[in-house]
């Protein structure tokens, strides 16, 4: 088991590394604003409930990521991962509740929940690595 010093110097070497910077979190605002812009038409914008929602969840990956990159430490950067990761967990549902109810049609759908796989992923991937160093 690493001691908090340990911890700290391992995370340092990410110091460097803007948010802004990381693949996983570009990946996420994108898909937030994407998002934005598709719960604007249709019934889909007249359910403002669903849409507010949904939007939440997306905005929430992007900003998880960020807020704890921020922190600066490594334990409560990965606990952000984690609340993203399941942010995406959250996100891909409510796609799949908006395709089965009409709000998004199926070539919509098949992209935004490709995009929120990545996410996860990537996510993941990073979580391993930073929990392995």
């Amino acid at each position: 088991m690493r001691d908090a010093r340990e911890e700290e110097r391992s995370f340092h070497h990410m110091s460097v590394i803007r948010f802004e910077d990381l693949e996983c979190w570009q990946l996420a605002k994108t898909l937030a604003v994407e998002l934005y812009a598709i719960s604007n038409g249709g019934e889909f914008g007249k359910d403002f409930g669903f849409k507010d929602q949904i939007r939440r969840a997306a905005v929430s990956i992007a900003s998880n990521i960020a807020e704890g990159k921020e922190r600066e430490t490594l334990g409560e950067f990965v606990r952000h991962l984690y609340i993203a990761k399941g942010s995406a967990g959250e996100l891909k549902t409510q796609l799949l509740i908006a395709e089965d109810i009409g709000y998004l049609d199926q070539a919509h759908a098949i992209e935004l929940k490709f995009k929120v796989d990545k996410v996860s992923a990537m996510l993941g991937a990073l979580i391993k690595t930073l929990k392995s160093e």
